[in-house]
């Protein structure tokens, strides 16, 4: 690990999940407050930080599969900072290295893509159908951001549409049954407490629609 303490690089995956799972709840409660299911600066605020820690922790646990899994979501946070002003009020100086990160961090660990794709594929511990299986899961959960980003580009503001949620409790179901397959408690933990919120939403949603409808 780059010559640093364990505990140290463990602290950074921890603080970046303990933020992601911080973004779930600030949504959540802003969207219980309003009885509408809002899209809160603070949401991408905190996405930015979880992702940007995920970069780092990746990079020193020199694992690539980390860093391509936040590729693409992390731009999506920087758009809808953009969509929400708060871009323009950072410093130069921070917007180049939130822009810079991803590609450093890529660049970083380009040398481990052969052995990502090597313990992807050939694990003896893990079956190839159960990669498969679980690698989809990681798909669609990504997907639903890229699904945010063009609803709301189409209609030039951030939002979280309804599909946002049924995109993610999809992603999140399949996550699950893949943490029950590998009896990984983490995985299991981690995706049934987003679990709760995804639905919630939903529910929120559905409410104000059928109240605009009356």
């Amino acid at each position: 690990m780059h010559g640093i303490p364990y505990w140290i690089v463990y602290s950074i995956g921890f603080a970046a999940q303990f933020f992601f799972a911080g973004r779930t709840i600030f949504q959540w409660l802003d969207s219980e407050s309003k009885q509408k299911v809002t899209s809160p600066s603070a949401y991408w605020g905190l996405s930015v930080i979880a992702a940007w820690l995920m970069f780092v922790y990746g990079v020193l646990r020199d694992d690539f599969s980390i860093i391509l899994g936040q590729f693409i979501s992390y731009f999506v946070y920087l758009w809808n900072l953009d969509a929400k002003g708060v871009w323009k009020k950072l410093s130069i100086l921070l917007k180049a290295l939130l822009l810079a990160t991803p590609a450093v961090a890529l660049v970083l660990l380009l040398h481990d893509a052969g052995n990502f794709v090597r313990n992807m594929f050939h694990n003896e511990n893990i079956p190839l159908w159960l990669v498969i299986f679980g690698s989809a899961g990681q798909i669609i959960f990504t997907l639903r951001f890229v699904y945010q980003w063009a609803y709301s580009r189409r209609r030039h503001e951030s939002m979280l549409p309804r599909g946002f949620w049924i995109i993610s409790l999809i992603g999140s179901g399949v996550i699950v049954a893949y943490g029950i397959f590998r009896k990984d408690p983490v995985l299991i933990l981690g995706q049934s407490f987003g679990f709760v919120a995804y639905v919630r939403n939903l529910m929120i949603g559905f409410k104000k629609k059928s109240e605009e409808r009356v």
